[in-house]
């Protein structure tokens, strides 16, 4: 993308780093204490020639859109246009491509403003308003939240919407696309969509409304009637009322998930702000998404039923890569947030909250369990599996590990036979691409990045040595991969080339890599005991598996295949035994940057 080029070119990460914290000049980087985390010894390094960043103290690190993006809480587009508008990059046009597709979107969002100012004056000037103010107030909504939402009401008429955009010359085809009214083709008419409903508008982040909801007060069905998908509007892509609460989410840091708008209402009302509503009994990858840019804490209150079904969405497994576990707070007699507060009152709501959600992990396997309780080891595996396939974690890494470990202390399971498990059914290559994890790398791979990235003349010794089976089972293999690639291509290594080849989950991680301070000089020795360790680490991890895999097959009594494991793992006790004792950790090398703790 050249606008991204263009942008990485002009724009100084040092520049940006310093709105955020004070940065003093070391050698050919920048230091100062990081805007991530609290700590009293800096440890947040920028380099401006390779324009990368990284925290040694939280692990925090990237490129100049990482940094915008982590600060401002953006998404890339956003970064993107942030940093083109302070050095005045002009962007290319939105969509300029498909200028009728511009020019619809902002005709509806014009439709919207009309429709919402429409909508609010039903309520409080017309006889049908005023009953349906009268049932808002029943339920305890003050003019004051009223007001503050934007809630309005849609007549108990088929034309009245219609009527109202006919004196403003806005056409029926417009206004279908807007969702706002339906085609009756045996009558070969239009008619109004929201009739007899008390109306909440659902706005982007930005504030603008781009979607209705109603809420019907005279009996009809559907109870909860919602705008379809149109060109501005994405259901699974809005969190209803996150636009109010986003600025308490991030203060809190932590977000309440709630099914509906009745539910967003009354706890927004009761000063319990830091929430936001699906709209559904589902949470899609991108709703998550726009709640983990806020806070890393969730906690999900719908009713019982409800609680079940959001659990198992598919978009959950995003909670357990990118933040902490989700809770699930089931209030008594299972009622939902709305239910429970105007039965019981806030204190007693805050009282639950307090006390915390039950962790998903946990109300999944009380989930699953059969109702006569779980009696057998293979009922165990059975809704361990259930579980690991819906939180997506690979147990290879240190998170995933700890929440296998989880997984199997609540089932009174042997780890093991868990990991097991989960082996035969889930490829190595679908584990890889269901793991984003933050894992913290070895020191001796940690080096020989460093040495090859930065010294050409020993790289060209090691490069045709290095194989791939080397780097399996490392974070950093794609990294390698794309080194080697390098190599093979007489391309000498480049940061900026680098990224454009590997994940932007590795972002940190490289950039890591390339702000390690050098406190000697490398050798070809050096290069090759860390070859070396990483060849012995790769080894152990294989034998290991071996093991495991031995152990199965002669339970299942499969001597065939349990003489060709026990062959294959006395041939990787030869190899071992023919590399250096030496052991990684204690390369010679000295990093004050790279601390004890990151050798597990």
């Amino acid at each position: 993308m050249e606008i991204v080029d263009q942008i990485r070119q002009t724009a100084s990460i040092v520049e940006i780093a310093s709105q955020y914290t004070t940065l003093r000049k070391r050698g050919n980087k920048h230091i100062g204490l990081c805007p991530f985390h609290s700590e009293k010894t800096p440890s947040f390094t920028v380099d401006n020639e390779k324009q990368l960043f990284h925290c040694f103290g939280c692990s925090v690190g990237g490129d100049i859109f990482t940094l915008v993006m982590e600060k401002e809480n953006l998404s890339f587009p956003e970064a993107l246009k942030y940093l083109a508008e302070k050095y005045n990059i002009p962007l290319p046009k939105k969509r300029e491509f498909s200028p009728q597709l511009q020019k619809l979107e902002e005709q509806l969002l014009k439709i919207n403003e009309n429709t919402l100012a429409f909508f609010k004056k039903n309520l409080f000037t017309t006889k049908e308003g005023e009953k349906a103010l009268e049932y808002l107030k029943k339920r305890g909504i003050s003019e004051e939240i009223i007001q503050k939402l934007k809630i309005g009401y849609a007549l108990n008429s088929w034309d009245s919407l219609l009527s109202f955009f006919k004196e403003k010359k806005v056409t029926p085809k417009l206004l279908e696309k807007a969702g706002l009214v339906l085609y009756n083709q045996k009558k070969d008419s239009y008619y109004d969509r929201f009739r007899g409903r008390i109306i909440f508008p659902i706005f982007g982040l930005t504030g603008k409304v781009v979607a209705f909801g109603g809420r019907s007060i005279i009996d009809a069905e559907p109870k909860y009637l919602n705008s379809p998908d149109t060109p501005v509007y994405s259901k699974g892509k809005i969190l209803y009322g996150l636009n109010f609460s986003k600025e308490s989410i991030r203060d809190t840091g932590e977000v309440i998930i709630v099914e509906g708008y009745t539910d967003f209402v009354s706890l927004y009302q009761a000063g319990i702000t830091n929430i936001a509503a699906s709209l559904g009994t589902s949470l899609t990858s991108d709703q998550v998404s726009q709640t983990l840019r806020f806070a890393p804490k969730i906690i999900i209150n719908y009713d019982g039923d409800s609680a079940g079904k959001v659990a198992t969405s598919r978009g959950i497994s995003l909670y357990f890569e990118k933040a902490s576990e989700p809770e699930i707070l089931i209030l008594p007699e299972n009622l939902d947030p709305d239910s429970y507060l105007r039965k019981y009152g806030a204190d007693k709501y805050i009282t639950h909250l307090k006390k915390g959600g039950m962790p998903l992990i946990k109300f999944l396997i009380k989930l699953f369990a059969p109702e006569n309780g779980i009696k057998s080891v293979e009922e165990k595996i059975n809704i361990a599996t259930k579980i690991i396939e819906i939180i997506l974690i690979n147990p290879n890494t240190i998170r995933g590990s700890e929440y296998l470990k989880q997984v199997s202390e609540y089932l009174a399971l042997d780890e093991q036979i868990v990991r097991n498990s989960i082996r035969i059914k889930q490829s190595p290559k679908e584990s890889t691409e269901k793991s984003q994890e933050k894992v913290s790398f070895l020191l001796a791979e940690k080096r020989l990045l460093q040495i090859l990235l930065e010294d050409k003349h020993i790289a060209s010794y090691v490069f045709p040595e290095m194989k791939e089976e080397h780097f399996h089972g490392l974070k950093t293999e794609p990294i390698f991969a794309a080194l080697t690639e390098c190599s093979k291509k007489g391309i000498e290594p480049d940061f900026n080339e680098l990224r454009q080849k590997i994940d932007p989950s590795l972002q940190s991680s490289l950039a890591k890599v390339g702000l390690l301070e050098k406190e000697q000089a490398a050798t070809v020795e050096e290069a090759f005991e860390c070859l070396n360790a990483l060849k012995q680490f790769s080894l152990e991890n294989r034998k290991k598996e071996l093991k495991a895999e031995i152990i199965s097959m002669e339970k299942k009594g499969d001597k065939e295949k349990l003489r060709s494991l026990l062959i294959q793992r006395q041939d990787i006790i030869n190899q071992l035994s023919s590399l250096s004792k030496r052991n990684y950790q204690n390369l010679s090398y000295n990093n004050r940057d790279i601390t004890a703790k990151e050798k597990n």
